[in-house]
């Protein structure tokens, strides 16, 4: 799926889901590339909700939300589409 992002700096994610809700891959585009990469790579093979739980309401700096949030919505979006 490619999530279009809000108030980041990445514009948009892409991420594979497998049928039953781990992660395969994620990828950020533009944005903070350490950060994106080493995020990434830390969420490969683990289950949607549980990215959704650490991850929903992160902030970045005085923004009201952060990739990591963003990434959370899109999670949410593609669990609420099964």
């Amino acid at each position: 799926m490619v999530y279009k992002t809000s108030g980041v700096c990445c514009t948009e994610i892409h991420i594979d889901i497998e049928d039953n809700g781990i992660i395969k891959s994620v990828q950020f585009h533009k944005g903070c590339a350490g950060n994106a990469s080493g995020l990434s790579r830390l969420l490969v093979g683990m289950k949607v909700d549980d990215v959704i739980e650490r991850l929903m309401g992160t902030t970045c700096g005085n923004k009201a939300t952060s990739c990591p949030d963003q990434l959370a919505k899109a999670l949410m979006k593609w669990r609420s589409s099964k």
